[in-house]
């Protein structure tokens, strides 16, 4: 299984950017899908998650500003990320809880990183 993000860039603050994540390989469901973000210097955290029911959970820091959603029928997540600021500047990462086959347990897996970059 692999995880394909994109969409990051430089932008200025204010602005917006939609990041995409797509996994593809052997890939029976998904589960919980997530954002995470890693400034320099800082450890990785949580950005916004969306399980299988849907119900969605950001971090305090995002709220109001970052949309998560999903595509099942693509094993897709996006973020959509509005109202930038300096402080959004990191590297984004997807995740996905994934099953490859029907009666396996689920594995974690990572995108390769996505670098945003919010100027002032």
């Amino acid at each position: 299984v692999q995880l394909q993000a994109s969409g990051g860039g430089l932008v200025q603050a204010g602005g917006s950017l939609r990041l995409s994540c797509a996994a593809s390989g052997s890939i029976y469901s998904i589960n919980a899908m997530a954002w995470y973000r890693q400034a320099p210097g800082k450890q990785r955290e949580l950005v916004a998650s969306i399980p299988n029911n849907g119900i969605t959970n950001y971090a305090d820091s995002v709220k109001g500003r970052f949309t998560i959603s999903r595509d099942n029928g693509k094993n897709a997540v996006y973020l959509q990320m509005n109202n930038l600021k300096p402080e959004d500047t990191a590297v984004y990462y997807c995740n996905m809880e994934v099953k490859r086959r029907r009666l396996a347990s689920t594995s974690n897996y990572w995108g390769q990183g996505t670098l945003v970059t919010v100027s002032s």
